[in-house]
């Protein structure tokens, strides 16, 4: 019997037949799908859900001399709000984001706008240049500078000795800014990069059209370059608060190598968990911290998030 008299098996399934087998391939699918994200979601849980249930557990017990890891409640937590070397470190952390971010983000901006301008020799050799500090893990580029700008040795020590000077980038005064220009000099590459591939997605018929009409090279960059960036601008914004807010090498390592920084245990939340944890003994102390700067960082990045995302959409 030719094709065209074959009998279609799906035109005498009753309804009820139909939906059952609509039914099982949905569910096939989906079983497909499930069985694709659960090493994902199994790493996720273990990785991230995991550790921090358990913090939460830790933070309602508190290391006493007497009694042992006894169960306080909502003790750490009232006794957090209370800590003025906690409040203290989250101050200096904010003050350092909110200068260091929009001069790392503007330098990668320029940096970005400059390679895609056209206009450069080298470009490749250049933007694997700039990026390559991002790929020195954080210990390596803390311990460079360190020996760099170390008045004992290094740089500095060797400018001192010659001009008889004392310059020192690690007094108590000094020592965040120059942590700020070894975070930037470490990230600015990273960013350069997102904002350079954004650039490199802008349809060069776009600029011709532009160069038809007579606009300048500045008018190119504020009517398409700069609007192109606007939300990746804000992605860069969001990583770069949450990795501010979790600085940790800098001052961990520092105090080693220089002297009289005014680096102490406390310098910043997430080394103040740190010493609480493996120098104090209070792991329920440090969970709560590392909770509750958690918590204010996801605030920060989220308003941020919210208000970028606006204005990138009106725009």
């Amino acid at each position: 019997m030719g094709h065209a008299g074959r009998l279609d098996v799906t035109t005498v399934m009753s309804p009820d037949t139909k939906q059952r087998r609509g039914r099982a391939v949905k569910r096939g699918r989906k079983q497909v799908g499930l069985a694709f994200i659960a090493p994902f979601g199994l790493l996720f849980m273990f990785v991230y859900i995991v550790p921090i249930v358990y913090a939460g557990y830790l933070s309602l017990f508190q290391q006493k001399l007497i009694g042992g890891n006894t169960f306080t409640g909502l003790a750490n937590y009232t006794k957090l709000f209370q800590d003025a070397q906690f409040w203290d470190g989250v101050g200096r952390v904010f003050w350092f984001t909110l200068v260091q971010v929009p001069i790392m983000l503007i330098l990668a901006m320029a940096l970005a706008l400059a390679l895609d301008s056209r206009r450069l020799h080298g470009t490749k050799f250049m933007r694997v240049s700039i990026f390559l500090p991002y790929a020195v893990p954080g210990v390596v580029s803390t311990l460079m500078w360190g020996f760099m700008l170390g008045v004992k040795y290094g740089l500095f020590g060797s400018l001192n000795n010659a001009l008889g000077t004392d310059l020192n980038p690690f007094t108590p005064s000094t020592t965040l800014i120059s942590i700020g220009m070894m975070v930037t000099w470490a990230f600015t590459g990273f960013n350069m990069l997102i904002f350079y591939a954004v650039l490199k997605a802008v349809p060069r018929e776009l600029y011709e059209a532009a160069a038809l009409d007579g606009a300048s090279e500045f008018q190119v960059i504020r009517r398409i370059k700069l609007p192109a960036l606007r939300r990746s601008l804000v992605i860069a914004i969001i990583f770069s608060i949450i990795g501010t807010f979790q600085i940790f090498n800098e001052p961990q390592i520092l105090p080693s190598m220089v002297a009289n920084s005014g680096i102490t245990s406390d310098y910043t939340p997430n080394l103040y968990a740190y010493n609480l944890a493996f120098t104090g003994s209070q792991q329920g102390y440090a969970a709560a911290l590392a909770l509750v700067m958690a918590a204010i960082t996801i605030a920060v990045a989220y308003a941020v998030q919210i208000r970028g995302l606006r204005n990138a959409f009106d725009h």
